[in-house]
């Protein structure tokens, strides 16, 4: 899946971990899925075909209400 093909719901009003468009961020997908965007961690080891990223929570604050809820 390309980005184009995805909504994003934060990041529009820069912040203080943007630079060059790599900032933590919230996608919608197509099907209402969500994809997240953030700095690699190293917390625990998740199952196979599975990634850790941590997210800033006034994106997660942007996301909701980008979507209204």
């Amino acid at each position: 899946m390309a980005r184009a093909e995805l909504t994003r719901l934060t990041g529009k009003g820069g912040g203080p971990d943007c630079d060059d468009d790599d900032c933590p961020n919230v996608y919608r997908t197509k099907s209402g899925s969500f994809v997240v965007q953030g700095h690699l961690s190293d917390t625990f080891s998740p199952p196979t075909g599975e990634g850790l990223v941590e997210i800033p929570e006034h994106v997660l604050r942007e996301a909701v209400r980008a979507l209204g809820w």
